[in-house]
């Protein structure tokens, strides 16, 4: 209550506490997340996806017309993707991005194991890999094609024979460029042009065009959040989700040692997703003058960040806590 959002001009800024000031009971209230009214958003998806299970690809036009404004030609595309050329820093940093995540992945996975536990039993451990995945890529007012990484190359690595991605469609119904490359890069399948709720029920049910899946993975806003939650709770859906994920936030502990301009990368990193995310910035036995450098630094990016209106909301429902070292922040 009484927390706005920074006005242009003004300094963007978290509100900053002393933890020797406060109060037990003002310490528990800070560290509280935001709550959120999960009900309401549930009333609200429930018909969507209601619709969706209904009637299927025409839901999915009438919904993505009356939310995004988009008026889509196809509702899925099919493998091979027409990619369209990206710039070569572009694709050079996919690609790169790649390499990485799928080197991470290929490493986890094990030999399958076989204990012979007493003579004539045995016990043996094995995986497979979940043979439809439908995976959930935010769009909208950021583009994505790290989460597209994130989600796709574990998918790759694991044998997934069917691999969905689902992302809200440009003005034009086209998908992002980058992330259309990151579907080639992983194998996706099919890729649903469409976001929100009505993409999750579509990979959940199943339409006229859309792949049922086994399990949806991904990050969204709230109402993608209900949907996957609401699929998950009906059996007829027989599907799974990886997580009820919530707004975005992140911890960074900071001490004398610590490069400002990073730890303020680090927190504006989440910060821009939605304005109800939050971060939270630990200074440990900080100056007065090495806070004050993160707080210049916070500003500084932010105002350059292509997402500044967003962060002017999200950083001041955000709080530094001032601690007295490192084993005190942990």
């Amino acid at each position: 209550p009484g927390i706005r959002a920074a006005l242009p001009g003004e300094q963007i800024r978290m509100r900053v506490y002393a933890s020797d000031a406060l109060t037990a009971a003002e310490r528990d209230a800070l560290l509280q997340r935001p709550i959120i009214d999960s009900a309401e958003i549930m009333r609200r998806v429930r018909p969507i996806v209601d619709a969706v299970r209904a009637t299927g690809d025409a839901a999915v036009r009438e919904l993505t017309r009356k939310f995004d404004g988009v008026s889509l030609d196809a509702v899925v595309l099919r493998a091979p993707f027409d990619v369209p050329a990206l710039p070569e820093r572009v694709r050079a940093a996919i690609d790169q991005a790649y390499a990485n995540v799928h080197a991470f992945h290929s490493a986890q996975l094990a030999a399958d194991t076989r204990v012979e536990t007493m003579p004539g039993v045995v016990c043996s451990r094995f995986s497979r890999a979940i043979e439809r995945v439908g995976l959930y890529v935010p769009g909208g007012s950021a583009v994505l094609p790290s989460s597209a990484l994130m989600l796709g190359v574990p998918a790759q690595v694991a044998g997934c024979r069917e691999i969905v991605l689902a992302t809200p469609p440009r003005a034009d119904g086209s998908v992002v460029p980058e992330v259309l490359y990151v579907a080639h890069k992983v194998g996706a399948t099919a890729i649903v042009t469409a976001g929100g709720a009505q993409a999750i029920a579509a990979m959940a049910y199943g339409t006229q065009s859309v792949p049922k899946v086994d399990k949806i993975c991904g990050p969204g806003n709230q109402y993608v959040t209900a949907a996957k939650m609401l699929a998950q709770n009906d059996t007829a859906a027989m599907v799974a989700i990886d997580m009820p994920a919530g707004p975005s936030e992140v911890l960074v502990v900071a001490d004398a040692s610590s490069n400002a301009a990073f730890v303020a990368s680090d927190l504006l990193s989440q910060a821009e997703h939605g304005p109800d995310s939050q971060v939270v910035l630990l200074a440990a036995g900080l100056s007065d003058a090495q806070l004050a450098a993160i707080e210049a630094e916070v500003h500084a990016q932010a105002s350059r960040l292509p997402r500044v209106d967003v962060v002017r909301q999200s950083i001041p429902k955000s709080f530094c806590l001032r601690v007295p070292s490192v084993a005190a922040a942990m």
